[in-house]
């Protein structure tokens, strides 16, 4: 797994998930420069979950590790850390910046790694765009040692901030033209059932910093995001362009900078000795 040409490749679903890895491997290049993270967060989150009650030197697994937005650090300082994601773009990107990271391309729902492997997996910024997720929730537990953590990250951005207004109009839009790629909330869902299976979850901020959004900002990310690139590209263009007129309208023009307070969460779920998959 040293190599991104060696990668451990493990079964895939097919039909619709290749429409949504085609999208990811095309966005590789870009995908952290869109969803950057301030200098010190990703080291702060780092620090935050090694001392998450895991033991020393803990075996970790990143799912969904993308291109190392995140997983950089743990690289850095030579921890036991193993980066796994679906898009063999984004682990190549990965790779090319951290020719030391351990990889493996493989669905979450068909992990190629015996049972008890890992003392915590990391699932950030995952579980909202994954609709099968009990299968890899189920997969995931298989592979987590008891006593383990399960943690789950996400950026946690105002209700009311330029993003999530953006994105609200954005599901009208589509809502409008008969569309709906945002109607399922696998992420919440998926919450509910470890909160269940895996009582009294701890949930920490691991950072919390002020961000600079702006609607342009918004449209670049988000015409890359892995639901709307599987869209035709008629809807994309036309979806864009109202969505771009009333953020205009809204916010005086595309470029408006509007501070807002984000906060990166940890929610971490302990595996419990006799817990059943």
């Amino acid at each position: 797994m040293r190599r991104v040409g060696d990668v451990v490749r493990s079964g895939f679903r097919t039909e619709g998930a290749a429409a949504v890895l085609s999208a990811y491997n095309a966005a590789a290049p870009s995908f952290d420069r869109h969803r950057a993270l301030p200098d010190g967060v990703r080291e702060t989150i780092r620090d935050t979950i090694l001392r998450a009650g895991l033991p020393p030197r803990p075996r970790l697994l990143d799912l969904g590790a993308g291109s190392g937005r995140i997983g950089r650090p743990f690289v850095q300082a030579g921890d036991d850390y193993v980066a796994v994601d679906r898009s063999f773009g984004m682990l190549r990107t990965f790779a090319e910046r951290l020719p030391a990271v351990r990889l493996a391309q493989a669905d979450g729902a068909c992990l190629p790694f015996a049972a008890a492997s890992f003392d915590a997996v990391l699932l950030v910024q995952v579980l909202s765009g994954v609709p099968g997720w009990r299968d890899f929730l189920t997969d995931t537990l298989r592979v987590l040692r008891p006593g383990g953590a399960l943690i789950a990250g996400r950026v946690v951005a105002p209700d009311d901030g330029i993003d999530a207004r953006m994105r609200t109009r954005l599901a009208e839009i589509l809502a409008g033209m008969d569309i709906h790629p945002y109607r399922d909330k696998p992420h919440d869902a998926a919450m509910v059932w470890l909160a269940n299976s895996l009582p009294a979850p701890i949930v920490l901020t691991a950072a919390a910093w002020l961000a600079e959004r702006t609607p342009r900002g918004f449209l670049e990310r988000h015409s890359g995001g892995a639901r709307f690139s599987t869209l035709p590209e008629p809807v994309k263009q036309e979806a864009l362009r109202r969505l771009s007129a009333w953020a205009a309208e809204q916010c005086g023009n595309l470029d408006t900078v509007c501070a807002e307070n984000h906060r990166f969460e940890l929610t971490i779920h302990r595996l419990q000795p006799g817990t059943p998959h």
